[in-house]
């Protein structure tokens, strides 16, 4: 959007695209028309593009309820392809193996590994994002949700999770959720919480679980990777600065119930490449604060509940996932696929 309204951006990365991106890979319809672009354009690229129009759900070691949909209601893509497309799809200028070492401010401009001038920074590197730990003069001290997972051809492993199909097992605590997604010859695999104590335990219980089950043979032999990602809501930690603007996970815009971040980040870039047009080149911390209210008013911070109230949302939680209405109407519409949110 930026370019398009006739600016120079430079997109420093420290990876090389295309690259492997830990990531679950699930879009929501909505994201579509905030990339404008058609669902059916992107198929047509030959990339990865699973339509998703039914669900397993249920608690890790328990029964699943299986919801179905008359209609496409999610698409699964690889990310090492679909970030790849939307980099290039941009036309901007593209510094890959370029880390964002140093951060330094020199009148009105921001100097970027002592080589790179401009006047406004984005940060959008994710949770440990240079940016961001600039802004906020050190590393976030909250607790983030903690991931692993892998993504992997299915050639030598059996499941019985079907292309359409996803299957999701939240933790008997519900402090988190496994998942399986089938995207034709490969799967993701996963799962998240919100707590890391004894993560490593809830880990090797969830792949014992898919491999007892025959929901996914072979599951410990791909390598799980891990990431971290805050889920909190925009809060109020510094989102803004001086010529200096945070999105995606670097503003820690996960949805806190799916730790959905595809299309939270892309809301937030939308809206920052809006309101820095509207604002003609001004970047002082008062032309940027429209940025950070908006984003609180969208991502509003998320309470924390004390362990008794917890254990008791727990037990209700595991009878509701039993429900099939509840299922359906809570879990998947409202916080997964955000049809109702």
């Amino acid at each position: 959007m930026l370019r398009r309204a006739g600016w120079n951006v430079v997109v420093a990365d420290r990876a090389r695209f295309p690259r492997d991106k830990v990531c679950a890979g699930w879009l929501t319809p909505d994201v579509f028309p905030l990339l404008d672009l058609e669902p059916a354009d992107y198929r047509a690229t030959g990339l990865t593009f699973q339509e998703i129009s039914a669900f397993r759900t249920g608690v890790i070691g328990g029964r699943p309820v299986e919801t179905r949909y008359p209609r496409t209601v999610s698409f699964a893509i690889r990310r090492v392809e679909f970030d790849d497309f939307l980099l290039r799809r941009a036309d901007v200028r593209v510094l890959e193996n370029t880390p964002v070492t140093t951060l330094r401010r020199h009148g009105e401009t921001w100097i970027a590994n002592d080589a790179i001038e401009a006047p406004i920074v984005i940060g959008a590197g994710g949770h440990f994002c240079p940016v961001a730990r600039h802004l906020r003069g050190g590393d976030d001290d909250r607790a983030p949700v903690v991931a692993k997972e892998a993504e992997f051809l299915l050639k030598g492993h059996n499941t019985h999770v079907t292309e359409d199909t996803p299957e999701l097992f939240f933790c008997r605590d519900m402090q988190g959720y496994g998942w399986c997604v089938r995207k034709g010859e490969y799967v993701n695999v996963g799962i998240g919480r919100r707590d890391s104590r004894g993560f490593g335990t809830h880990v090797k219980d969830f792949i014992a679980f898919l491999e007892q089950r025959q929901i996914l043979t072979r599951a410990s032999e791909p390598r799980w990777r891990g990431h971290a990602y805050l889920a909190s809501g925009a809060g109020t930690r510094p989102l803004i600065g001086p010529g200096m603007l945070l999105v995606g996970d670097a503003a820690g815009l996960a949805y806190p119930e799916s730790g959905e971040g595809i299309r939270p980040a892309i809301e937030s870039g939308r809206l920052a490449a809006e309101m820095l047009t509207a604002a003609r080149g001004r970047h002082t911390v008062e032309d940027l604060q429209p940025y950070a209210d908006s984003l609180r008013v969208l991502h509003p911070a998320v309470p924390q509940n004390p362990a008794p109230v917890r254990a008791t949302l727990a037990t209700i939680g595991r009878l509701l996932l039993g429900s099939s209405l509840f299922t359906r109407r809570v879990v998947l519409d409202r916080w997964f696929l955000r049809t109702s949110s």
